[in-house]
């Protein structure tokens, strides 16, 4: 972990020279970062593009704390003049704001690197990688508390660390998940344990290459050390790649061959080494990538000093995160599946082994730049039709019409209703939709959630 005298620095430093603090972007994260540096006594100007009564509420919030706010835009020489930047997740790192301060020399770090700084009494088990974070991310904390600790989760999944670092008691346990768009500004991250998932194409709408984006995904081993320790994927040669040389001690899950924690196919059941956890048919998820997940989580609970039985039984305790392949209900012998998280073709293709019946696939929303012919021999055999909608609607029957059943929906009830009609008795519908969802809802839990009622209202 940062040493104490690190993680206070910075905001000596701030603190000392009596400017302001530009926070960029505010939501729950840019709020959060704000309301931590104020009660440190650090200004802070804050400033967000966005306007309307939510921007209102957190700017009033703020303001009662001193901080200065503007909504609707930035003022980009005021950020020019701070002393430092704090950057929420959702700003992208082209944002005028952001360029404003790189050209004035200023420094600057996401939200959750100030967290991290913030948080010195607190263990964070850092999980990054394409897909099977946030499953990861929740299993890691549940593994922990099934073994006596006080875990928490933190980060991408939802709450921001800098609002833990504001709680009274903050737990001595983080799981952390971080995104790619967190580690490009995290300098200071140092986890007490690291785990890469998985890598895969993603977020092309926004990196210009996949180099790109893999490098920030490799910025959780920036400050790696011989005491590191590290949880890996063995079966993807991308990971094995990016950590070939990283400094500390290094664990591998496979769900194909023997490793540190490995599934037993023949024996179908999860192993640590030659001990077993527990049988398949005991953990209540889908698909082997939650089995990959549920290794990936062992292994970090094991080796935090977790007994064996307690995990086993935490793993049969879990139950699955909404909008990850979560089964909703059966109506009329079809069963329904949310997996709205499911926003890149990678994670698609995840969901989609992890079904054993035949299936209509709801595809559709923002496009992120990948071809969906990838899909093609994934859905060939079993998938009874496509419900193409949204933004990426028209690319989605361009790329798939001519091989596979294509129908296209205009809007999400019609989504619905057209899915109805296609399933058989003995079928899924799978809502993993390879897009974001800001075409038609403000993120994909709206989207699920939406699926989720209307399922639900059948």
């Amino acid at each position: 972990m940062t040493r104490v005298a690190e993680r206070v620095a910075l905001f000596d430093r701030w603190l000392a020279s009596g400017g302001e603090v530009a926070v960029v972007g505010l939501g729950k994260s840019g709020v959060a970062a704000t309301l931590l540096l104020r009660r440190m006594g650090i200004g802070v100007y804050a400033s967000d593009t966005g306007s309307g009564p939510a921007f209102e509420g957190w700017a009033g919030t703020l303001r009662e704390t001193g901080a200065a706010v503007d909504l609707g835009g930035h003022d980009l020489l005021r950020i020019a003049r701070s002393v430092g930047v704090v950057v929420a997740p959702g700003v992208p790192p082209d944002a005028p704001a952001l360029e404003a301060a790189r050209q004035a020399g200023l420094e600057i770090y996401a939200e959750v690197d100030i967290g991290f700084l913030a948080l010195r009494a607190t263990n964070c088990v850092a999980i990054t990688g394409t897909n099977g974070k946030t499953t990861t991310t929740s299993l890691i904390a549940h593994l922990l508390s099934s073994a006596g600790f006080r875990a928490e989760t933190a980060g991408n999944i939802g709450r921001p660390l800098c609002n833990v670092a504001l709680s009274a008691d903050p737990p001595p346990w983080l799981a952390l998940e971080l995104s790619s768009f967190q580690l490009h500004d995290a300098p200071h991250i140092r986890p007490a344990a690291g785990v890469l998932t998985n890598l895969a194409p993603n977020h092309l709408d926004r990196y210009r290459t996949l180099e790109e984006y893999y490098g920030d995904k490799a910025q959780l081993f920036r400050n790696a050390d011989a005491t590191s320790l590290w949880i890996t994927n063995d079966d993807d040669p991308a990971v094995q790649e990016m950590t070939r040389g990283v400094l500390g001690r290094q664990l591998r899950f496979s769900t194909t061959h023997s490793a540190d924690g490995w599934f037993d196919r023949e024996g179908a059941r999860l192993m640590l080494g030659r001990s077993e956890i527990l049988p398949r048919a005991a953990l209540p998820l889908l698909g082997d990538h939650n089995v990959a997940n549920a290794l990936a989580a062992a292994l970090v609970a094991a080796e935090l000093g977790a007994p064996l039985h307690r995990i086993a039984a935490g793993l049969q305790s879990f139950r699955a995160i909404p909008h990850r392949v979560e089964p909703v209900r059966e109506v009329e012998g079809v069963l329904w599946i949310n997996d709205s998280k499911s926003t890149n073709i990678t994670s698609t293709e995840v969901a989609i082994a992890a079904l054993d019946r035949p299936f209509v696939l709801l595809l559709g929303g923002r496009h992120k730049g990948e071809p969906y012919t990838r899909l093609i021999q994934r859905l060939q055999d079993r998938c009874r039709a496509v419900v193409a909608y949204g933004e990426a609607g028209p690319l989605i029957v361009q790329d798939l019409g001519a091989q596979l059943k294509v129908v296209p929906a205009n809007g999400f009830e019609e989504v619905i209703v057209t899915a109805r009609k296609l399933a058989r008795p003995g079928d899924a519908v799978l809502l993993s939709p390879a897009c974001s969802s800001y075409d038609m809802f403000r993120n994909y839990e709206e989207r699920g959630d939406r699926f989720r009622a209307a399922v639900q209202a059948l």
